[in-house]
């Protein structure tokens, strides 16, 4: 079909360009006088029938060429094709201003030349310049005023309300529920649609442990809803161009000028790349943990032995983990241990310690 098409825009191209140009090749093979072929019937008629013949031997190569500029087409981002196309209308509209004042030279070559060339060297440069300087072109015209903005909207919106938006790690986890009793947390408590809905998945998976972890999450913010001291906000707002959770939360809270409530270590860190006000629940439990020093001592009990040889693991009862070097044969028992160092991250702590009596 295409094909058909093709040549049948062939014919009517060979028509038009036998009107035009078969005149004046008559004058020089002086026919013009002929009145029997001079005359537009047979000129149309004419270059018609030579083109169609061609048409034969070109359609499939056109085709072929058609079938390549739009596949590069369609694989092309709309962005790049829109500022391509805007720096195309600026490079002709550049040589036929131009080719106006070239015009005015009254310079015979000059003049019927130099437009033709200037159109398509400007036509091309400033479509490469508007179709591979996009990201640059933009960021010239919208960065100071986005940034401004966004900082503007950011500061006056958390200032004002103080929003709090609430990760799935954090939802799950269930202490943000006990903390929001107390009264220390304060603002709106957000919790985004995306949220919900990769709970909900949790909830209805096939597995009993994330199922049952979904199940305690949707829970959680139904005591949240419920308490009298918490106000809870769901939000629609999506970002369908970004498939990872925790981007979004992270755009969401710069749209909000909000900060994001976690005990998710990497979304922390991600957070921090972002320059988006965290608060890591780990981190509130790791401040209000007793404080331990080294040598100081500690009953505890041996449960297990440690990664590195002759290491045990202990426990204390807030889940802090304990890692006793040469504790290996104690486990089991209830020992006193010394501490020797602590590793505090926003992980959660961790305790180095060693028997008191281990010879």
């Amino acid at each position: 079909m295409l094909k058909r098409i093709v040549q049948v825009a062939f014919l009517f191209i060979g028509g038009t360009l036998g009107f035009i140009l078969l005149p004046p090749l008559f004058d020089v093979i002086h026919l013009s006088s002929n009145s029997w072929i001079n005359n537009p019937y047979v000129t149309v008629s004419l270059g018609a029938v030579l083109l169609f013949i061609l048409s034969f031997v070109l359609a499939d190569p056109f085709i072929r060429f058609m079938k390549f500029f739009e596949e590069r087409l369609l694989k092309a981002p709309v962005g790049d094709l829109l500022f391509g196309t805007i720096g195309l209308i600026i490079g002709l509209t550049l040589a036929f201003l131009v080719g106006v004042a070239l015009d005015g030279l009254h310079l015979a070559v000059i003049s019927d030349i130099a437009p033709i060339l200037l159109s398509i060297v400007l036509g091309y440069v400033f479509f490469q310049v508007g179709f591979k300087k996009r990201d640059e072109l933009m960021s010239v015209f919208t960065s100071r005023s986005n940034k401004k903005k966004e900082a503007d909207v950011g500061a006056e919106s958390f200032n004002e309300v103080g929003y709090k938006l609430l990760d799935t790690s954090v939802i799950i986890d269930g202490r943000i529920a006990d903390i929001s009793k107390t009264g220390f947390i304060e603002g709106i408590l957000v919790v985004p649609q995306f949220v919900l809905t990769e709970l909900q998945h949790i909830a209805d998976s096939s597995d009993t442990l994330k199922r049952t972890r979904g199940r305690r999450g949707l829970d959680i913010l139904k005591v949240l809803q419920d308490a009298s001291n918490s106000n809870v906000l769901i939000t629609e707002i999506d970002f369908e161009d970004v498939p990872e959770v925790d981007l979004k939360l992270v755009r969401l809270a710069k749209k909000m000028g909000a900060q994001i409530l976690t005990n998710d270590f990497n979304l922390n860190k991600v957070c921090e790349l972002h320059k988006v006000s965290v608060l890591n629940i780990n981190d509130l439990a790791n401040a209000v943990k007793p404080v331990v020093i080294p040598g100081e001592e500690m009953n505890v009990v041996v449960i297990k032995d440690g990664k590195e040889h002759n290491q045990g693991v202990a426990y204390l009862d807030d889940g802090t983990m304990i890692v006793v070097e040469e504790g290996k044969s104690y486990i089991g028992k209830a020992i006193v241990v010394i501490v020797t160092s602590v590793l505090q991250t926003s992980a959660g702590r961790m305790i180095f310690a060693k028997p008191k009596n281990h010879k």
